[in-house]
């Protein structure tokens, strides 16, 4: 991807751009912070119902609900209805409060819809929507990597096992000829699990040569004196690949699809929000981060992680369908059964009624 690629290209249908990040290090104050939009429930309810229970986490490859949240287009949009928040930390957690019904809506990685749903047999949950592509690289240690061959035999960093990151990292090193067990880490190159919030100290400590990760661990190992290798997003078609998506129960979509398209109908809002206030959307994101979290990112994370993730209504499918295949491929997961995982004709509802194209399930939707 070229480095001085604009935040505000245009590339994806119903696209905006904008920025992944994630939990993060000290102060950052925002003055959008000040210029918060306060919306209460009012007018009639939704369905019915006393709330809306929504799920995120609290970094920017999840901007749309921050945004949508620190500027009130989910409230607007549901009326009388309540969203109530709920932020979390990791994939397995949200999953587990869809599957117990303590949310309802929720935004989430692929890995995890992916097993969310095939654990499930199916049962669980669906994606309706998009939310973020890209912002994941490879950042080295420019004094001992200086070209892609030289990972060969070097201690590379990947966030978790059987991660996404883990995922396209062993997918790569296998395209490259090399040889990894992909439980062990151990072979041409050393793949080292490491909590992303451990990772930057570890590289600086020099315990690891650099690694494939997220923003803004990416942006943070640039800051302690790396280099980007390699940005995914050059591996894809397009430089497109699903980060985030937006999930559902079952159940919920079944019994109160008017709240579904409320939601849906506020995200594609804030998507386009986003594009038309870069500026004010980046300080929003980042006020409600500190919101959350007690901690806004500095200026020398922020800025260079917002630039290199795109926000959009489009669920990328076909790219979530090659994830899976590569953590097949790996040995990380038994030959899934993705028919279904999808439901898209809400989002399409909504994005015709906007005068927007419709997104494309890949052949994996249900019904």
């Amino acid at each position: 991807m070229p480095a001085n690629r604009s935040p505000f290209r245009q590339g994806l249908a119903v696209a905006a751009v904008l920025p992944l990040l994630a939990l993060a290090a000290c102060g950052y104050g925002s003055q959008a912070k000040d210029d918060a939009e306060t919306v209460v429930p009012a007018g009639e309810k939704t369905d019915g119902l006393d709330t809306v229970r929504i799920g995120y986490f609290g970094n920017l490859t999840h901007a749309t609900p921050l945004v949508a949240h620190r500027m009130g287009f989910l409230q607007r949009e549901l009326g009388g209805t309540e969203a109530a928040y709920q932020v979390f930390n990791a994939g397995p957690s949200e999953i587990e409060a869809l599957n117990s019904g303590s949310v309802d809506i929720g935004w989430i990685g692929p890995s995890p819809a992916i097993n969310g749903y095939t654990r499930s047999l199916g049962k669980n949950l669906r994606i309706i929507g998009g939310s973020a592509s890209g912002g994941v690289k490879l950042v080295v240690d420019p004094e001992k990597i200086t070209s892609l061959k030289d990972v060969k035999g070097k201690r590379i960093a990947t966030p978790q096992l059987g991660n996404t990151q883990d995922v396209a990292f062993l997918h790569w090193i296998s395209e490259q000829g090399w040889k990894v067990d992909a439980e062990s880490g151990k072979g041409d190159v050393s793949v080292v699990r490491s909590d992303n919030k451990v990772t930057p100290g570890a590289f600086a400590a020099g315990s690891v040569d650099g690694a494939w990760v997220p923003e803004p661990t990416a942006s943070k190992l640039v800051a302690e004196g790396g280099k980007v290798l390699l940005d995914e997003s050059s591996l894809w078609p397009d430089e497109k690949f699903v980060i985030t998506n937006i999930v559902v129960s079952q159940k919920f979509l079944a019994e109160h699809p008017k709240a579904v398209e409320a939601v849906l109908r506020a995200s594609v809002k804030t998507n386009a929000w986003i594009g038309a206030h870069p500026a004010e959307a980046k300080e929003a994101a980042n006020a409600q981060l500190e919101e959350d979290s007690g901690k806004a990112l500095p200026a020398e994370i922020l800025d260079p992680a917002w630039e290199s993730i795109t926000v959009t209504d489009d669920p990328l499918a076909a790219t979530l369908e090659s994830q899976a295949a590569h953590a097949v491929d790996a040995g990380l997961l038994e030959s899934p059964e993705l028919d279904g995982i999808y439901d898209l004709r809400p989002l399409n509802a909504v994005l015709k009624k906007a005068g927007k194209p419709a997104v494309d399930d890949a052949g994996l939707g249900a019904g």
